[in-house]
Parts: C-alpha cells; structure tokens; sequence
C-alpha cells in the first residue's frame, strides 16, 4: 500500500483575533477568509457565552468550532459565575454541544487556593468523564515595577511542572516567558495537543503579535509540528485592536496562508 502523508493540523480563527468586533465577525472572517474553523473565546462579548447563539452562528456560516476557550483570564474572572470549575464544566458542556474536541484553560490563579489544590486531578477527571481534551495553556511570569517576578499562578505560570497529560502551547507567552516554543514543541512531546500561534518578544508585555513579527521563530514552530506529524489544531490568537477592519481581515489573511505554508515545510527548510 502507497504511504499516505499526515494530513496538515487544521487551522483555525480564535475569536479574541477579531476584536474589539464580534464573535459573529470572527465567524464571518473565518469563512471568508478559509480558515477551517474557530475556537471560541468565552468572554465579555455577550454571545461567545451563550453556547446556542454561537450554534446558531456556525450553523449559518457553516464554521465549525472546534475549539474551546474557558473564561479562565483575568478579565473574565465573572463570566460563567465566580467558580471555576463550574467553568470548566460548561466550557466542556459548550465543547459537547458545538462539536469541538479540545477546552484551553489556564492554570489556577494564586488565590484560587483550592481550585489549585485539586486542579490536575480535577481536569484529568473531567477528561475521563467528557472525553474532551483539556489543554492546559502555557502562561508567563507577570513582572512587578522593578522588574522582579510575582506570583500569580499556583503552582506555577509553566505548565511543564504541571501533571496534565495535555498542554497547549502559546508563542507569545512564550516569549513573554522568555523561552523557546521550538524547544518546548520538542521537550513537551506527545503532552502538547493544542497551539496558539501568534509571536512575541522577551519584554514584559503579552503582545501577541502576528506570526514571523517576534522572536519565537513561528515558521520553526510549524516546521517542526509538521515533522512530528502533529495531530491538534493550530489557531490564529494575535491582537488586532488597532486596525481597521481592512487591516484586520488583510493580517489574519496573511496569519493563515503563513500557518499554511510552514505546516507544509520540513524542518530546516522553514522559511
């Protein structure tokens, strides 16, 4: 029998790329556009957390999400309700109902104390019960007016120190974090099932810029998920809010034919 290439990860629209527009915007760009998908940011956009508009938004423009989003940021702290793991219950709820296979959630806050305590037990139960894939996303220390680090993760912002079967790699935390996503693409092995693509630098701010705008060697990234034949999804997670809608829809165009393009080339030929 003829050996049959893995196909390419599919890569998806996150709806926090659109904004300060919509989550029925990000549905429309992601049709327009090509991407294979979104993965839906709950947040502070009313719809993202009203699971049934959100069906009603993929049903008709025909994009399927296939990727989850929990209300774990700071920002979100209220959406959903204050607990958290009643968040992550109905982010796997929302992933069931729209046909989505993977929720992103980030660790615990420190003063999140026992929702720390029992997190990576907890989140391997809700895989065991759901049959849905926690990632659990890669975060960054958050540096104090001096410059020294403070903690604001329990037990830790890296993921890797973690016991979860499942991590989702973000590149602008990454950087922010001032580590190499091509190192923990390869040090993360078959724990890495989700990915953020965006770009950064080593300063203190999370800037989740466009892929190939930073440091973290994104083309790399992609070459060396298509090596490792990775089977998750890449999504398109980069800040838009200064532009125009025409610049908008022109940098998310160009975000995804350059996922494309590097998921198609071997390692050591990225571009």
């Amino acid at each position: 029998m003829p050996h049959r290439p893995a196909p390419s990860p599919r890569v998806l629209l996150s709806t926090s790329s659109v904004y300060p527009e919509s989550t029925a915007a990000a549905f429309s760009l992601a049709r327009e556009l090509g991407y294979d998908g979104l993965e839906l940011m709950v947040g502070t956009d009313p719809t993202s957390a009203d699971v049934d508009a959100v069906e009603r938004l993929s049903d008709y423009h025909e994009v399927r999400v296939h990727a989850v989003h929990a209300p774990t940021l700071l920002l979100t702290q209220r959406v959903w309700g204050p607990d958290p793991w009643e968040k992550l219950d109905r982010a796997a709820m929302a992933a069931h109902q729209l046909g989505a296979d993977v929720v992103v959630v980030h660790p615990p806050f420190r003063w999140q104390r026992g929702y720390a305590s029992g997190f990576t037990e907890g989140v391997r139960r809700l895989e065991a019960t759901t049959g849905i894939t926690i990632g659990v996303e890669n975060m960054y220390p958050w540096r104090g007016p001096g410059g020294g680090d403070v903690r604001a993760y329990s037990p830790s912002w890296d993921v890797s120190q973690l016991d979860c079967e499942h991590l989702t790699l973000d590149l602008s935390h990454a950087a922010t974090a001032r580590q190499s996503s091509v190192e923990l693409v390869r040090d993360w092995g078959e724990r890495l099932a989700h990915v953020h693509l965006t770009d950064g630098t080593n300063g203190a701010a999370d800037d989740h810029l466009l892929p190939g705008e930073g440091d973290q060697d994104a083309a790399g990234v992609l070459a060396e998920l298509a090596a490792l034949r990775f089977g998750g999804h890449v999504v398109v997670e980069v800040g838009t809010r200064g532009l125009t809608r025409a610049e908008r829809r022109t940098a998310l165009a160009g975000s995804l034919a350059f996922a494309r393009e590097h998921l198609a080339s071997p390692v050591g030929q990225a571009r």
